[in-house]
């Protein structure tokens, strides 16, 4: 096999053919801001700042990274919309128009909340932001480090029952959902509570990607999300005893593109070694998360796919989106 350079780079897939027990803690300060629904909506019908409280029987979860791809999104599929970009309030009155969820994107350092106090401040601010916004709730997206029996591993499962409360309480129909690995078995040394982060929140987005470990791997082409591989990670939660309707398929809409080292052959140019998946493969997991019952479906992120005019561009995306619902 060729040997890959060491910088490799992520590459998003055009289409297929081209190359992401606690009690609650209701903090007092979400009594303090109190927001009157409604009164600075941008959407021009103002019912589309209402929270979205229609629960859908299966989840297809898109994250968003910012512009304005999202106008060509499979908007009769999507049940929810993570912004990891610039927030964008034409982009939430068009997802409420569509019946879909918008959410925030959470992120905090593990070694602030272990202070209770730090945890309330941090989730009254998040409710805020969202009832500012006229968002439905937050995905929250923490890859960080966490070892057995520290005050980070507990605190983390408090965090997350603690955000669910009060979202849950203060913004209805509201959606609380945590970003996890592909693997239940401590990838990268994030050994955190699954079963209670679960039973926490509505349900968690399993990250089906990068599958080759980012810390300890040697920087070998290779598949970044292997069928096998990934399907039997979801047996592993399972069997852990979290219910697989707590638990979202997250796909990788990206591939990555390898610089070969060294050939068998000499060559004037340069060789590349591309890993992606395309709607054969993704039918395959899609499959698997109905046969299985997963609550859903996801991909990071929505913006890769080529959303231009180009003819063949167009067939692709379409295949890309249609593969994510397989008929039965």
């Amino acid at each position: 096999m060729s040997k890959p350079s060491l910088r490799l780079r992520r590459v998003p897939t055009q289409g297929w053919g081209s190359t992401p027990g606690i009690a609650p803690l209701l903090p007092l300060l979400l009594l303090l801001l109190p927001l009157q629904a409604g009164a600075n909506c941008p959407c021009q019908d103002p019912a589309l700042c209402q929270p979205i409280r229609k629960h859908p029987n299966f989840e297809v979860f898109v994250f968003d990274v910012g512009g304005k791809t999202w106008k060509s999104y499979d908007w009769s599929q999507i049940t929810t919309v993570a912004l990891f970009g610039k927030y964008d309030s034409e982009l939430m009155c068009y997802a409420h128009a569509k019946g879909a969820r918008v959410v925030l994107k959470g992120d905090v350092s593990l070694k602030d909340i272990i202070d209770p106090n730090f945890r309330a401040s941090w989730i009254a601010q998040q409710v805020n932001l969202a009832k500012t916004q006229y968002m439905d709730g937050i995905n929250i997206d923490i890859e960080q480090e966490v070892n057995y029996s520290t005050p980070e591993y507990d605190a983390l499962t408090a965090l997350v029952q603690e955000t669910a409360d009060a979202f849950h309480h203060e913004i209805e129909g509201s959606q609380v959902t945590f970003d996890v690995a592909w693997s239940p078995k401590c990838i990268d040394r994030r050994c955190y509570n699954y079963t209670g982060i679960a039973d926490a929140c509505d349900f968690l987005f399993v990250m089906s990607y990068d599958e080759q470990s980012q810390v300890w791997s040697e920087c070998m082409a290779a598949a970044n999300a292997p069928c096998n591989q990934t399907l039997t990670a979801y047996d592993d939660y399972i069997k852990m005893g979290i219910n697989p309707k707590k638990l979202v398929m997250g796909l990788p809409w990206y591939g990555y593109d390898y610089t070969c080292l060294t050939l068998s052959e000499d060559s004037a140019g340069r060789f590349h070694q591309v890993w992606y998946d395309n709607p054969k493969s993704i039918s395959l997991k899609a499959t698997y998360t109905q046969t299985r019952g997963l609550r859903g479906i996801g991909m990071w992120n929505a913006n890769c796919l080529d959303y231009s005019e180009d003819a063949i561009a167009k067939q692709q995306t379409e295949e890309m989106w249609k593969v994510l619902k397989p008929k039965l």
